[in-house]
């Protein structure tokens, strides 16, 4: 199958930054506060002064849900493969536009 100059260009581009993506981790990562259920915690204060931040990385393994906490440092290092992994996405998600394009306009498909 041919494709035109723009779909080319287009898988090229796709192509060459996915080669450049380095570590991906998959899942989502959350930095949350809150409260205690003490009474007298310093975080029912008014103001109150919330415990953490709490750092948590989620994720699907074998269809469970796995969490784990994070440290600020390793939130840091990884921050970079939870980027690429969201890169990875949606470059995939637009090479699928894009073969989606190239089968439609396959002339086959007309008969």
């Amino acid at each position: 199958m041919e494709l035109n100059k723009r779909q080319a260009a287009r898988l090229e581009r796709i192509s060459g930054e996915l080669a450049t993506l380095g570590p991906c981790l998959p899942g989502s990562v959350v930095v949350r506060t809150g409260r205690c259920g003490k009474a007298a915690c310093s975080c029912r204060a008014d103001p109150p002064r919330l415990h953490g931040p709490f750092r948590s990385w989620t994720r699907k393994i074998t269809g469970k849900t796995v969490t784990r906490l994070l440290s600020e440092d390793q939130l840091d290092d990884y921050q970079v493969f939870f980027d690429n992994h969201r890169r990875l996405k949606e470059l995939v998600a637009e090479l699928e536009a894009l073969s989606l394009t190239i089968v439609d306009a396959d002339p086959r498909w007309k008969s």
